[in-house]
């Protein structure tokens, strides 16, 4: 269990229609940096980017409680319920997964997902283990955080969070190839199915408006996403 390079309990195979997904959700290509990511047990690449808020440095230490990107974590004694965010990691490295229990068999999987670049995922209470191989350490996240939102980001860059790391709109990406390109808009960073509003895998150019009510957008395998509207 915690194997890195597992594959995640998601991988959308084609054309990805939300109850389609079943258990699969996202796969990917290329693309650059970025962050907001795939809300849900989806695999799929991504990078850091987008623009983060001006908080006073001090302030912003003392919010975060980091934790190792390696390592096995019990959630309420070795971190805290609450979500996190890793970024910088390349070439899907990164391998995460939240679990209802300690037993390291494939029935106690919440959630998985292989990144690169950034992930943002959420730790319930009711989660007992929290595994991280090969990520960037990881950070808290200041749900009450503002942001300078950029329009636009790197086609495998992640996990973008809505509002802070990118502003809501309508965003095109062009020149895609065989299926390579992989978005997701989820309502959440807890990775499950339920968490998905809309995905896709696509050739060519796409286009995908992202409401100021979705909570995060995915990008893997994907050419540079720009506002268009």
């Amino acid at each position: 269990m915690g194997m890195k390079g597992r594959i995640a309990l998601g991988a959308v195979v084609g054309i990805v229609v939300i109850g389609a997904v079943s258990a699969n959700a996202g796969s990917g290509g290329d693309g650059d940096s970025g962050s907001g990511d795939q809300g849900s047990s989806a695999s799929a690449e991504r990078k850091d980017g987008g623009e983060r808020g001006d908080e006073d440095t001090a302030e912003v230490a003392e919010k975060r409680t980091a934790f190792a990107g390696d390592g096995d974590f019990q959630v309420g004694t070795d971190v805290k319920p609450g979500t996190y965010r890793t970024t910088g990691n390349t070439d899907g490295m990164c391998y995460w997964e939240r679990a209802k229990d300690s037993s390291g068999e494939m029935d106690s999987l919440l959630a998985n997902d292989n990144v690169t670049g950034t992930s943002y995922v959420t730790l319930k209470a009711t989660d007992k283990l929290f595994t991280s191989s090969g990520c960037k350490d990881w950070e808290a996240v200041d749900e009450k955080a503002k942001g300078s939102p950029a329009s636009a980001m790197a086609g495998e860059g992640g996990m973008f969070r809505v509002g802070v790391d990118i502003a809501p709109g309508t965003y095109k990406s062009t020149g895609n190839t065989d299926d390579s390109c992989y978005w997701e808009r989820t309502k959440d960073a807890e990775h499950g199915i339920d968490s998905i509003i809309a995905n896709n895998n696509v050739t060519g150019t796409a286009v995908v408006t992202v409401n100021a009510s979705d909570g995060y957008f995915k990008t893997t395998g994907c050419q540079d996403w720009k506002k268009s509207g």
